[in-house]
């Protein structure tokens, strides 16, 4: 019984309105931003934006999300655009939704409505290849849904009537359909999420032992936001093609490589990457996935510099690595995506003070190296600038930690020359 109630799956493009909010806690910049990303996961979903709106308030409201102003503005904008025969499929908010909020917008706008973490859903349940991804989806999905079970029967209200001891409205002794079928979909969804849970749990066992299993050899993994370009390095690093495309969450089971550089093995693991208001539903259910950043000797912490918010991107990743357990490891910070960076001149004239998106790309560098060391490395994959910089930090590093961990062991391979292949 697998649960795809997380639409935009159907083959045909559909088009979606995105709202978000502009708060106390998130200005119109940011929140600019988040519906820039709001779209790419709505475009890698298989949906067409075709509107926004926005919304100042202190918070959002507990009964729409937006005012009753915006609401209707949203209702006059799809119903100009269904006569206009340009039918509108979804509208999208950029935060979680309660199951209140979406009964009451539901009514209103009478169309589908997705909030930011059944869209994210969605794309995982689209991206999941294999058995396990497929269970730990699968889990999420249920965990998001659970709450919000009675939306789904408001057409089957608690039906009273009659008269007497077993009758009249909200009598104890009468209990409509509605109440009925809610409550037997309650029991299947538990029983169906403990199933899984046994089956997660066997799964882990099986990833535990799989990790013992690998013997004396140093584990690197790659972390970082989604599509910041870990499988385009993974690829490089492990010279085996790994799947990797300019869409969000492209990687969701973990791949784990054997990779030798000069004359030393090590594994190296490409895992799920993480984006703000990340689900913790998701969190929690990937717990075998992220095992694999827990355990691991090293990270390589890769950033987009490319993208103008990179600075929260690093924030957001290393938040989540210590929701997960896995801050304090060895960490080296791979700035990604060098042959796309951008700057904007300032003009001589210009006496205001210089922002960020005035910085040129070797003052970012020098900033950075200050602030890091030499545990900073900037490069480009797709371009392959840098990589053998790259390499040879990774070598150094993963050859003092095998020191450190595996004393005694003749772990070094005879030099491994690319120039022979």
């Amino acid at each position: 019984m697998a649960m795809k109630e997380f639409v935009i799956s159907e083959a045909q493009v559909e088009t979606a309105i995105l709202v978000g909010l502009v708060t106390k806690a998130q200005d119109e910049r940011k929140t600019n931003e988040y519906l820039d990303e709001l779209a790419f996961l709505a475009e890698t979903a298989g949906a067409e934006v075709v509107k926004r709106f926005t919304q100042k308030l202190d918070q959002a409201n507990s009964v729409t999300y937006v005012g009753k102003g915006k609401l209707e503005e949203i209702k006059e904008y799809i119903r100009s655009e269904e006569e206009a025969e340009r039918e509108i499929g979804m509208v999208i908010f950029d935060d979680e939704l309660s199951a209140k909020q979406i009964r009451n917008i539901e009514a209103e706008l009478k169309i589908k409505i997705l909030d930011r973490t059944s869209l994210i859903l969605d794309i995982f349940a689209m991206r999941a290849q294999t058995a396990n991804a497929k269970t730990q989806v699968e889990l999420a999905q249920y965990k998001y849904m659970l709450p919000r079970l009675q939306r789904l029967w408001t057409h089957l209200e608690r039906q009273g009537g009659g008269s007497g001891a077993g009758g009249g409205k909200g009598s104890v002794g009468l209990r409509g359909p509605g109440e009925t079928q809610l409550e037997m979909d309650r029991r299947i969804i538990l029983n169906r999420m403990s199933l899984l849970k046994e089956r997660l749990a066997e799964i882990d066992k099986q990833k535990a032992t799989q990790r013992k299993n690998r013997g004396r050899l140093i584990r690197v993994a790659l972390v970082g936001y989604t599509n910041v370009g870990k499988s385009t390095l993974m690829t490089l690093l492990s010279k085996s093609e790994v799947f990797a495309e300019n869409k969000l969450f492209a990687t969701l089971d973990t791949t784990v490589r054997k990779v030798i550089i000069e004359n030393l093995p090590f594994l190296l693991s490409d895992t799920v990457g993480f984006i703000r208001k990340l689900p913790t539903d998701l969190v929690d259910s990937f717990k075998s996935t992220l095992d694999e950043v827990r355990e691991a000797d090293l990270l390589l912490h890769i950033v987009d510099i490319s993208h103008p918010d990179f600075e929260e991107q690093i924030e957001v990743v290393n938040k989540t690595l210590a929701d997960i357990g896995a801050s304090g490891k060895p960490m080296i910070l791979v700035f990604n995506k060098i042959d796309a960076y951008t700057y904007v001149a300032k003009a001589e004239d210009d006496l205001t003070p210089r922002t960020k998106e005035n910085l040129t790309l070797e003052e970012l560098m020098k900033t950075w190296m200050a602030k890091m060391e030499d545990n900073c490395l900037f490069i480009s994959a797709r371009e392959r600038i840098n990589v053998e910089e790259l390499k040879s930090v990774v070598y150094q590093r993963v050859k003092e930690l095998h020191v450190q961990k595996y004393p005694y062991n003749d772990f070094l391979y005879q030099t491994y020359d690319e120039s022979e292949e």
